[in-house]
């Protein structure tokens, strides 16, 4: 088996690859379009369409700008070299930061929340070695 991807509905479409894209320096890989079932998607990620890299999907569903996230969704982690970096580059670009930086509660890991334009969190894990270097967050 291979992990694919992660779906998530947004209410904008282009609000959120323009997040991915330029807050967090994912790449836009693909788009499609279903008129007649009245939907739109986006792929993202940071490997550039490589196979054995996980992808993000965003669905539209048009007509619907906004989702109740419920309270069984916990958040995407991604590996950062520096999270400290990655946060200030975020918060310059417009991201907002939910957890600062720091060690996680009981460990010395650095992580780090942040949260995309509908609500969902990001966790942001300090991962010193090359794991981390492709997700644009330096």
């Amino acid at each position: 088996m291979q992990f694919l991807h992660t779906m998530l509905r947004v209410g904008n479409l282009q609000r959120s690859i323009d997040f991915y894209t330029q807050v967090l320096g994912m790449q836009l890989l693909r788009t499609s379009e279903n008129p007649e079932y009245q939907y739109s998607l986006a792929f993202l990620g940071f490997g550039g369409g490589n196979p054995a890299q996980a992808e993000l999907e965003l669905t539209y569903n048009w007509g619907t700008d906004s989702y109740d996230l419920g309270n069984a969704y916990g958040h995407i982690a991604l590996g950062v070299p520096d999270a400290y970096a990655a946060c200030d580059k975020i918060r310059a670009a417009g991201g907002q930061i939910t957890r600062e930086p720091g060690p996680v509660k009981g460990g010395s890991t650095v992580i780090a929340f942040i949260t995309d334009p509908d609500g969902y969190k990001i966790e942001l894990i300090e991962r010193r070695d090359s794991s981390a270097a492709g997700t644009g967050l330096r």
